[in-house]
């Protein structure tokens, strides 16, 4: 840098054309053995695997050179690896996110000097070290649920298959970790998890054990306690805290496929749980909060509404705006945040959540201003306990949702195709797939 600098107030053609040669020394030094292939598999590999979920493998140098504009285009753009929170000049959280696949300025700088210095391979002599592949075991699992069959998937649109997992408890317990085992990972896309009461479940899967489910599970009760995409880490509550589930309760995982063909090879993915029997010093929720109708509190009056407030998104409309605004009831004053996500439909395209206290700016928890159906996860601050956002009584959760219910929208384009329309329609809330959602995750401790 003090080199970069020297050479910057150095106004001779000299200085120029070494600072070039320099440059140019520095891109073609750049090579798959030597400096490509540790980000390759610290961020890409999770998925970029032969048999993985990903339409191609960057796992070696044969498969990753011929890609290598690609690749540095995806990050450059902020496509790839797939991390929908982002800051933006109105969303700048103030504490880190745990296990941020995002490549950094430097490692982005890396790949677009490889790729237009024509994808050098190096030499495998000195290749440097890969860095360890990140354990995805869930380290204490003491329990392990599977499926009562397998499912298979057909055709070429996405489908959503929900199936139930009994854990057979005989008392509550405290989970405090879980972590998704795909079977067939050439389909498996994402998965979400939820404890329900075993009698819904019953009425929605009946002796199968599965059901179809788009946009959610089918029951008014329940509570997420995980999520999961190709080369997540497990999901864990901090320490000392844990997730309460009764002995009337099962789980329901949701799994999105992506399907393979015609007819896929059989999936019969399961679940691996961490127990403890001993109420922790914090319960730890995962909290779903928003999806107000015009008949609920929460919705604010908004752009396009004819009736009334009310949750509508006109056909054809381009930056439409729904907000929510939730106030804390609960008379408790230690309520911390330690996970924040977002969840909406095909139309949405961007969401924000702030927080907001009395006297204080507010403060913004997340934000994903390209939002991606196909990516959905929370995150998990990498803060101490004592670090994070607080929720008072009488603190207000506020969320504004974005949506593009035109043809532009790539997502809507999906949506009537899996209808079989060709025009969008208005689109209002609800669970269907041209129906739209806007909704706040928050992992929460108390």
């Amino acid at each position: 840098m003090l080199a970069l600098l020297l050479l910057a107030c150095d106004e001779s053609s000299d200085a120029v054309e070494e600072a070039d040669a320099a440059a140019s020394i520095d891109e073609a030094a750049v090579t798959w053995h030597q400096d490509v292939a540790p980000i390759v598999a610290r961020s890409c590999v999770g998925c970029h695997v032969d048999g993985g979920i990903a339409p191609f493998a960057l796992d070696s140098f044969s498969s990753a050179a011929p890609m290598a504009s690609a690749m540095a285009a995806a990050v450059e753009e902020g496509r790839m690896p797939p991390w929908g929170a982002q800051q933006t000049d109105e969303c700048t959280p103030r504490l880190g996110w745990k296990d941020d696949l995002r490549l950094s300025d430097a490692e982005k700088t890396t790949l677009r000097s490889w790729a237009d210095s024509g994808a050098p391979e190096g030499d495998v002599a000195t290749a440097v070290a890969l860095p360890d592949p990140v354990s995805l075991a869930l380290d204490g699992a003491n329990q392990q649920l599977s499926p009562v069959q397998s499912y298979v998937t057909s055709g070429d649109s996405d489908e959503f298959t929900c199936f139930v997992l009994d854990p057979a408890l005989d008392q509550a317990r405290w989970l405090t970790g879980v972590q998704v085992l795909p079977d067939n990972e050439k389909v498996v896309h994402h998965a979400l998890i939820f404890a329900i009461d075993r009698d819904d479940a019953t009425a929605l899967a009946g002796d199968d054990g599965l059901y179809d489910c788009f946009g959610g599970i089918g029951s008014d009760e329940l509570s997420l306690v995980g999520a999961w995409a190709p080369g997540a880490v497990p999901a864990t509550v901090p320490e000392n805290s844990g997730m309460p589930i009764e002995p009337d309760q099962v789980f329901v995982m949701q799994i999105h496929y992506h399907p393979a063909g015609e007819v896929a090879d059989p999936d019969a993915t399961a679940i691996e749980l961490r127990w403890i029997d001993e109420e922790p010093e914090m319960e730890a929720v995962l909290a779903l909060v928003g999806n107000a109708g015009s008949e609920r509190d929460g919705l604010l009056p908004g752009p396009n509404d004819d009736n009334g407030v009310e949750f509508r998104i006109p056909a054809g409309a381009v930056g439409h705006t729904e907000e929510m605004a939730f106030t804390i009831q609960s008379r408790s004053a230690d309520y911390r945040v330690f996970l924040a996500g977002t969840h909406m439909h095909y139309v949405g395209t961007d969401m924000a959540i702030w927080l907001e206290e009395e006297g204080k700016e507010p403060e913004c928890l997340v934000q994903t201003p390209a939002w991606d159906f196909n990516w959905q996860r929370g995150y998990a601050y990498d803060a101490d306990i004592d670090e994070l956002p607080r929720l008072n009584k009488g603190d207000t959760l506020r969320m504004r949702c974005t949506y593009d219910n035109s043809l532009d929208n790539a997502g809507v384009r999906e949506a009537l195709a899996d209808q079989g329309l060709s025009e969008p329609r208005d689109v209002y809330l609800g669970e269907e797939t041209l129906d739209e959602m806007c909704l706040g995750i928050f992992g929460v401790l108390y």
